[in-house]
């Protein structure tokens, strides 16, 4: 793929072990706030942070993703959401928003591809936004982290006949409660991979003792959306892990469990090596 510009809003780590035809994405890790956002002068660091996929970026480095490569956003989640349609846009946000087909459920409820609300429900902003701004950020950040997707999962096909994309993410605790799952598959209802990889997923996260659940509350965002098409040669699956596995969310901090997600996600991302070895 093309080189990585050094002020690129995403990083891109290479596999260091036998080629596959993985990517890995952590679109929701990014900690970077443009001083352009203009967020209400009383929104809190927390609120501000609290949409983050709390460091998954860092447990998949330190679990030896060598099997893939791998790609983080870099910019916070807040100021662009990288899993959400760059024709998102939320009309009570953006004050001359273009007309368009009705929004989706989650931009009128604030989390469009430039959120309205914090992951707390925080207001973000005490302004509206332009559409100047809207296509700013889209343009900046936005297009060329999915350019560079692109790029990875075409290379990834030409050179394995199939890419497989595993986008994932972080739940909080509060999302599914404390008998919920550990883990929520996307498959988009089976319809963005081969079943046998969902169920290849689901047997290795129940291998650990993690309770695992398929589409519900988290069936795959855009991500998982455009790059599930099987007939294509491109697979998608979304994962979320619960951050009670590994984050203190009160401390905004590793957890005592962080160790044994880790270790946890070694097996599991050595299996898929091996499952995918060329």
């Amino acid at each position: 793929m093309s080189p990585q510009p050094t002020d690129a809003p995403f990083s891109i780590t290479p596999p260091t072990g036998e080629a596959t035809p993985l990517v890995f994405a952590s679109p929701h890790s990014g900690v970077i706030y443009p001083p352009d956002m203009g967020a209400a002068a009383d929104l809190s660091e927390a609120s501000r942070r609290s949409a983050e996929d709390a460091a998954m970026d860092r447990l998949l480095a330190a679990s030896g993703s060598s099997a893939a490569v791998l790609i983080v956003g870099l910019v916070g989640r807040a100021y662009v959401d990288l899993n959400r349609s760059p024709d998102d846009l939320d009309p009570v946000l953006i004050a001359d928003c273009p007309e368009q087909a009705a929004p989706g459920l989650k931009t009128l409820a604030g989390y469009g591809v430039l959120p309205r609300l914090a992951g707390d429900g925080t207001p973000l902003y005490a302004r509206r936004l332009t559409l100047e701004e809207a296509q700013g950020r889209i343009g900046r950040v936005h297009r060329p982290y999915h350019h560079a997707l692109d790029e990875l999962m075409q290379a990834r096909r030409a050179r394995h006949g199939r890419a497989i994309l595993i986008d994932w993410h972080s739940m909080p605790s509060r999302a599914t409660g404390p008998n919920g799952p550990d883990v929520v598959l996307g498959d988009r209802h089976g319809t963005s991979c081969a079943t046998g990889l969902t169920r290849r997923l689901r047997a290795l996260f129940e291998a650990l003792g993690w309770r695992v659940a398929l589409n519900r509350p988290y069936a795959g965002g855009y991500a998982t959306q455009i790059w599930g098409r099987p007939e294509d040669g491109f697979e998608a699956v979304q994962i979320e892990l619960s951050r009670r596995l590994y984050w203190d969310e009160a401390a905004g901090a590793p957890s005592a469990g962080w160790s044994r997600a880790q270790s946890g996600l070694n097996r599991v991302i050595a299996a898929l090596a091996s499952d995918f070895a060329a």
